[in-house]
């Protein structure tokens, strides 16, 4: 069973829906990236979503590059990811998903990945340059780990790339609510409803929308179609601006937006 199915399905049988925070490993410095991601599970985040700094993130917002580029100067390597879930799912019980680019998982090595990730208490991977089609080695990891596997569904997908995402994920879709790269907008973009409408018609029982979403306001919003709302730029911007009780103040104002 999945642990973060499950949670967003309580959540849902609840009236509220979930809450999902990203905040980026390493950022600013190894040790406060741990205590800021647990100042959100504090303050009302309920999955964490925990970024792998990567030199070429193709798909981040300026924010969440410019924390990931620091993290990598400062000496991030790929190895402290798996201490810092260790660390972080000792203090907190929120599940804990670490998105990445695939090349460092590959460079690793898949299976070694999935071991050592499953070993420090992770839920699973969320991958947003993975398709299903080159997905194998992953598939076979992740069930016999039994990690959680996330893959990504664009309002540009075809009905026939929905279906395979649907049937791929375990923990929920990720629905990419806008065309382009991660961070906060005004308006979060109204293809997220009929993308989560048609990932829904394509057997989806779990979908959270992520990209653009910045305050407790679209929230509730995006949790009144959706499963759960995803949070990035935000909150590394609040970390970046003021340290880990910042980043604790935008948790709780985001959190308010999941009261029924």
């Amino acid at each position: 069973m999945s642990r973060v199915e499950d949670l967003i399905a309580a959540k849902r049988a609840a009236g509220t829906g979930a809450l999902v925070g990203y905040l980026p490993v390493g950022f600013p410095d190894l040790q406060t990236s741990i205590d800021a991601a647990v100042a959100l599970v504090e303050n009302g985040v309920d999955i964490l979503e925990l970024g792998l700094p990567y030199s070429d993130p193709v798909m981040d917002g300026p924010v969440i590059q410019k924390a990931t580029q620091t993290a990598l100067a400062a000496g991030f390597r790929l190895a402290h990811a798996f201490d810092a879930v260790a660390a972080i799912t000792s203090r907190v019980d929120a599940p804990a998903l670490v998105m990445t680019y695939w090349n460092p998982v590959l460079q690793y090595g898949v299976d070694r990945f999935a071991d050592d990730l499953a070993a420090a208490g992770g839920a699973g991977l969320i991958t947003p340059d993975l398709v299903p089609d080159e997905a194998a080695g992953w598939f076979a990891a992740s069930d016999r780990t039994g990690l959680d596997r996330v893959f990504l569904a664009a309002p540009s997908s075809t009905d026939e790339r929905l279906h395979q995402a649907v049937e791929s994920s375990r923990g929920f879709v990720y629905a990419v609510s806008t065309m382009g790269i991660t961070g906060a907008r005004a308006d979060v973009d109204q293809a997220a409803r009929s993308l989560v409408a048609r990932l829904r018609d394509a057997g989806a029982t779990s979908t959270c929308v992520g990209v653009g979403i910045s305050t407790g306001e679209q929230v509730r919003e995006v949790l009144g179609y959706a499963d759960g709302a995803i949070v990035g730029s935000a909150l590394v911007a609040a970390l970046a601006d003021g340290g880990v009780p910042a980043v604790a103040r935008a948790a709780a104002a985001l959190a308010a937006g999941t009261v029924a």
